[in-house]
């Protein structure tokens, strides 16, 4: 146990309620910015010119940033005061202040939830680098578990920095995974899925998956290696296997009748970060 586990953990849970603050932000606005990207794109492709249209109005900036945050009811904009994490919500009793609309309980839940992956990565690694690396690894995972959750997207914005953080933590000595293993993970990850996608599109005509998957996967076995791509894939569809199950006994199973994986593989690889690789492999008797 690090000598100042205790302390970082405190530091790293109030670092992971403003960081948990900032995922609401993001896992609202990220997926909406990319179907505005989308439907930029198209506008220029089917413009004659090849450019936007010339008496197109002009949009206001839309991104992590600005504007500030609103009531989606009533519009009222987000006091300071107002956005402070989890003691906002209980102050205004999980309610706008303008129109008292009810807000989500997601919200706290979020930070809460951050703050906790955070204070566990202080516990386990003290202050510096590592905790530091491990949180944003925790923190990226839940927003992409939230936003395809939502939205059935796993953004490239995320998912390959996230890759790309494995694999330059590992060759930094930060996650105690070589780089090896690390490399070797990212390939296995990505093509395991692939060829999953491959073989049910073939037999059955569909597409089980998507793409984005195929990168969270990736990513998993950049930060914790080739050796947990099998605990962590058996857990997520086990997970997915029985919530999906029992949505469709419930009758709630979205259009299309399909229910996201990605937010089993991050839930898997949030259980792998707290309980350590190496009681992934033994539970599944490797």
């Amino acid at each position: 146990m690090p000598v100042l586990g205790a302390p970082a953990a405190a530091l790293l849970g109030l670092l992971g309620l403003l960081v948990g603050s900032f995922l609401n932000v993001v896992i609202h606005r990220l997926p909406r910015m990319m179907e505005a990207r989308w439907a930029a794109d198209c506008a220029e492709l089917h413009s004659p010119s090849g450019d936007a249209h010339p008496h197109a109005a002009p949009t206001e900036p839309y991104n992590l940033m600005v504007p500030r945050s609103r009531c989606p009811h009533c519009g009222h904009q987000i006091r300071w005061y107002e956005n402070i994490p989890v003691l906002s919500y209980l102050a205004l009793r999980g309610r706008c202040s303008q129109c008292a609309t009810p807000i989500s309980a997601r919200y706290p839940a979020i930070e809460l939830v951050t703050a906790a992956l955070f204070a566990w990565c202080g516990w386990a690694w003290g202050l510096g680098w590592s905790a530091l690396a491990w949180s944003g690894f925790s923190a990226a995972l839940l927003a992409l578990a939230f936003i395809d959750w939502d939205t059935t997207l796993l953004p490239d914005d995320i998912t390959l920095p996230l890759v790309w953080a494995g694999l330059c933590g590992a060759a930094l000595g930060l996650t105690g995974v070589s780089l090896r293993d690390a490399l070797w993970g990212a390939v296995a990850g990505y093509l395991a899925l692939w060829l999953v996608y491959w073989g049910f599109k073939l037999l059955t005509g569909k597409e089980g998956m998507g793409y984005g998957d195929f990168k969270l996967f990736a990513a998993l076995g950049a930060w914790f290696g080739w050796q947990a791509l099998i605990p962590v894939i058996l857990m997520a569809s086990v997970l997915g296997a029985a919530v999906g199950i029992g949505i469709k006994l419930a009758g709630r199973l979205r259009e299309g009748g399909y229910v996201p994986f990605g937010p089993f593989l991050a839930l898997a690889g949030l259980t792998t970060l707290v309980f350590g690789p190496s009681a992934m492999l033994a539970a599944v008797g490797l």
